[in-house]
């Protein structure tokens, strides 16, 4: 079976990228072959997880380009094309993106929420679950698209909210679903670009 270059889009430790790449180093099936980890903080943990485990590993500091978004994202898009990239996953890529930059990759971009898409988007989430008195949190995985967390939703996974839950007691139990949530969700996006690319 092809396996889709990926690149992981991090801007802090990333464990949801070494999920995907412990997952596409299990299974010669994967449908994914990760060829790039890039960051947009240099300093980002995760840079050196993605070295130790034998994938390239890019920053692109957004802070030299001051507010030019666009300008960050054609550095970002011209290392991504230059890597043969053919699906991105955002793994705490604490970015907002421009339509400019969803438009070049509508259809082979997603991303991890954690929330149960559509209640609680942006940040402060499970908080906000929390406070809103929801029974259950959890995480959803996305096509990315240029509304914030609005995109089409691939796969969900549910925890219940506990009498006395934290932010941080949440987070903590929903974190183990989003790493098993993450390459499955993968897994359905590669199917469909490739059926798109059959088809095409």
């Amino acid at each position: 079976m092809r396996r889709l270059k990926l690149a992981v889009l991090i801007s802090g430790r990333g464990s949801n990228m070494e999920a995907l790449l412990n997952a596409a180093a299990a299974d010669p099936d994967f449908p994914a072959q990760p060829v790039l980890v890039l960051s947009n903080r240099p300093e980002a943990a995760g840079l050196k997880i993605a070295e130790a485990a034998g994938v390239a590993a890019v920053s692109i500091d957004h802070k030299t380009y001051g507010k030019d978004r666009e300008a960050f994202e054609f550095h970002v898009d011209a290392t991504l094309r230059g890597a043969n990239v053919e699906v991105i996953a955002l793994a705490g890529f604490m970015r907002v993106l421009t339509p400019w930059f969803v438009k070049r990759w509508e259809g082979r971009m997603i991303n991890i929420h954690p929330s149960l898409l559509p209640k609680h988007k942006g940040l402060d989430t499970h908080q906000r679950a929390i406070d809103a008195g929801d029974a259950e949190a959890g995480c959803s995985v996305h096509w990315v698209s240029a509304g914030v967390d609005e995109g089409e939703i691939i796969a969900q996974a549910r925890v219940p909210i506990l009498t006395g839950d934290t932010a941080d007691s949440l987070a903590a139990r929903t974190l183990p679903e989003e790493h098993r949530l993450y390459p499955e969700a993968l897994k359905i996006a590669c199917k469909k670009i490739l059926e798109d690319m059959t088809d095409g």
